[in-house]
């Protein structure tokens, strides 16, 4: 089944050549490959059209930003990749196997935080357990799914944050994520600009509130 990569991006211009030149590769997999710009200002459109990716348009916001790209999409299955994370090598081959049986309509990647904090491997660890016990994943493990499981879930939901976790809980009601254990790589520089402890307190705080009802979009202001 052919493969559809969307990508959200927001003045990624500093990281986005390494980004272009990863997933350049792949289209002799025969991967379509979507940029979803949500109002760069930086150059970061011009970037990705000089070296000949899709880009298109999208209000700002990720949910906004990855459903506009999957309606255009002619993939038979979708996978969200952020900006700032890279795909294990096997990764077209290992989602292909995952999805074949029609045991799983989703899944998503373990995850390796990047970065000089001797507290990322153990965060790493931590959320690809958390992941696995619950079912939930985040965005930062390449989430991936069938067109049809997008489709069935409603799509990302309308909302500035926790769309990953709203999305896999709706996913989760259709079949367990199949979890890949090879890992992705995604940046630690949100660890390193705020701290860890301070992120971490910070992403449970807001989870938590998030549990006890609280709406996203307000818990948006709090994350920025």
């Amino acid at each position: 089944m052919k493969l559809s990569i969307i990508t959200p991006i927001l003045n990624e211009a500093d990281g986005l050549p390494a980004l272009l030149a990863h997933l350049l590769p792949l289209i002799h997999h025969d991967v379509e490959l979507i940029l979803s710009d949500g109002g760069s200002c930086d150059g970061s459109i011009q970037i990705a059209e000089r070296a000949g990716f899709t880009v298109i348009r999208a209000a700002r916001g990720r949910a906004y930003q990855m459903n506009a790209a999957a309606a255009m999409a002619q993939g038979e299955i979708f996978l969200f990749l952020h900006a700032d994370t890279q795909l294990p090598p096997a990764a077209i081959t290992e989602i292909s196997q995952a999805l074949a049986t029609g045991q799983y309509a989703w899944g998503r990647f373990n995850v390796r935080i990047i970065g000089r904090p001797r507290m990322l491997p153990v965060i790493s660890h931590l959320m690809n357990l958390r992941s696995r016990l619950t079912g939930i994943a985040t965005g930062d493990q390449a989430l991936f799914m069938t067109r049809q499981a997008f489709l069935t879930a409603g799509g990302f939901p309308d909302q500035m944050l926790m769309e990953d976790i709203e999305i896999s809980k709706r996913l989760r009601a259709l079949t367990r994520p199949a979890c890949i254990r090879h890992c992705v790589l995604t940046s630690g520089r949100r660890w390193e600009a705020q701290g860890v402890w301070r992120t971490i307190f910070l992403m449970w705080r807001l989870r938590w509130r998030y549990w006890r009802g609280v709406p996203a979009d307000e818990l948006a202001k709090a994350y920025r």
